[in-house]
């Protein structure tokens, strides 16, 4: 058996007091002010180390998880599942993985309403990644205001991050008929209102319309979303279909983390990253797939948190570009079909803004 290793051994430079601090990545970034950061730095270890952290593990690229599980969002139900992937996926590519929370929105479970939620969540994100000696972030999100509040967060912290979806539910069944969220829960109730279904088959619909966790199995808000961030090239293009209980959804969860050790040595920010040509795209996207009119508004809040595109892209652009654009999509509330079949009829990879005629695309650069 070979000898044990001994411990590395820290910089010298954080503890000579005549030498600055060699860099600003890693805990010696966002220090706290405490006096001089030498002693900053020595207070972050003795308070990290305490979680079991070794001066090899600390010497790593940090990559933070934002982790919004919540047991009153079930869109993110798998959230646990998705941050063990992504730590895997870091850990085998060089980096360490500190998960942190942000608040985690549900439409069902916002008083009175999530609209107003999501600039404090944007403002949640944002704070968090600029407060913590992260070199680069996974933000793990689904349900409708997460996503664009994460985005717009990320824009403004300016680090390296790196949107990963939870994934869309199943569609559930219901005498024979597939039934899902949101779409299907308006139209039974409809038909309960008018009479035309009674209370016990009121009842039996609501245990089918959300049969697992995951967001809505629609072109709703939330996959409206994930499909324009695959369009602005922020993920994989079956990062925005596959569901949420698949196989594939934990494989890109691993990919992300993977990518974002990459992103962080790059330094690539959505500031680098993002174009006016980048919210083209995102707006060909969404007139194509016949998304969610959230979206305009998400849309144009990602655009003004940009302090390069601010003013460049305006409801005006969007309005021309969706009127050049065609429908090519049958999915409910505007169609028939869920996500599932979207993503087994090839996802996004079919709606690839270049491959949409009448748009004003360009090529999309894939940034992960």
């Amino acid at each position: 058996m070979p000898p044990p290793t001994s411990p590395p051994t820290p910089s010298s430079n954080d503890y000579d007091l005549t030498t600055p601090l060699p860099s600003t990545t890693g805990l010696r970034q966002t220090l706290p002010s405490y006096g001089d950061a030498h002693f900053s730095l020595f207070l972050r270890k003795v308070f990290i180390k305490a979680l079991g952290y070794t001066e090899d593990a600390l010497s790593r690229p940090i990559i933070g998880i934002i982790n919004t599980n919540s047991g009153f969002n079930p869109c993110h139900g798998n959230a646990p599942q998705l941050l063990e992937a992504a730590k895997r996926g870091i850990h085998l590519n060089g980096g360490i993985a500190i998960d942190f929370p942000t608040i985690s929105l549900h439409e069902g479970f916002s008083h009175p309403t999530s609209m107003f939620l999501r600039n404090l969540m944007s403002m949640d994100t944002e704070e968090m990644i600029r407060a913590q000696p992260v070199d680069a972030c996974v933000m793990v999100g689904g349900c409708d205001k997460t996503v664009p509040a994460q985005i717009m967060g990320g824009i403004s912290a300016n680090k390296p991050v790196l949107p990963l979806f939870t994934g869309p539910m199943m569609p559930g069944s219901h005498r024979g008929k597939r039934v899902g969220a949101c779409t299907d829960c308006r139209n039974n109730w409809a038909s309960f209102r008018a009479g035309t279904i009674d209370l016990e088959e009121i009842m039996a619909v609501n245990e089918e319309l959300a049969p697992t966790i995951g967001t809505c199995g629609v072109m709703g808000t939330a996959s409206t979303m994930a499909c324009i961030t695959a369009a602005l090239g922020l993920i994989p293009l079956q990062g925005a279909s596959a569901p949420a209980v698949s196989a594939a959804r934990l494989r890109i969860a691993e990919q992300t983390g993977a990518s974002a050790v990459a992103a962080a040595r790059a330094q690539r920010t959505l500031q680098t990253l993002l174009s006016v040509e980048s919210f083209y795209n995102a707006a060909i996207v969404l007139q194509a797939i016949g998304g969610s009119t959230n979206a305009m508004v998400h849309l144009m809040a990602m655009v003004n948190r940009h302090p390069g595109i601010r003013g460049e892209v305006s409801l005006e652009t969007l309005d021309r570009i969706g009127r050049s654009t065609p429908l090519l999509v049958d999915l409910k509330p505007s169609g028939d079909n869920y996500m599932t079949d979207f993503h087994n009829a090839g996802g996004m990879a079919g709606n690839n803004p270049a491959n949409i005629a009448g748009g004003e695309s360009t090529p999309r650069q894939c940034h992960i």
